[in-house]
């Protein structure tokens, strides 16, 4: 990451509310089911996590949290997990912007398939 670039520190942001809505998903009731709070990585790094042990998961080995199969069942869980992935590409000048997010939570939202 440039820190020197502040376009860095947005794809940064964006990366994150990916693991936003991950955490927010995963309590989300589908056919009756639903996931315990966890946070993201959970399965792959310890409860505290050094940054050299993200860092190894996240950016070395590309690991991303897990989207369960059912989360396809219901058009919101789909929606948000398309953007999930999208925000976690590894090439951070490929995520979507948050202008990109908000439209495309607003087109869903004005489509009426998705109640809030």
């Amino acid at each position: 990451m440039n820190i020197d670039q502040f376009d860095s520190f947005k794809r940064a942001d964006v990366y994150a509310l990916g693991l936003i809505f991950w955490e927010i998903a995963r309590r989300c009731n589908v056919g009756g089911i639903y996931d315990e709070y966890q946070l993201p990585f959970y399965d792959a790094v310890p409860p505290d996590p050094t940054i050299e042990e993200m860092r190894r998961v996240v950016c070395c080995e590309r690991q991303r949290p897990s989207i369960p199969n059912r989360w396809q069942s219901c058009e919101a869980l789909h929606v948000i997990s398309k953007l999930m992935k999208e925000c976690w590409y590894h090439n951070a000048t490929a995520r979507l912007t948050a202008l990109r997010i908000k439209k495309t939570l607003a087109n869903f939202r004005a489509s009426g398939e998705m109640k809030v």
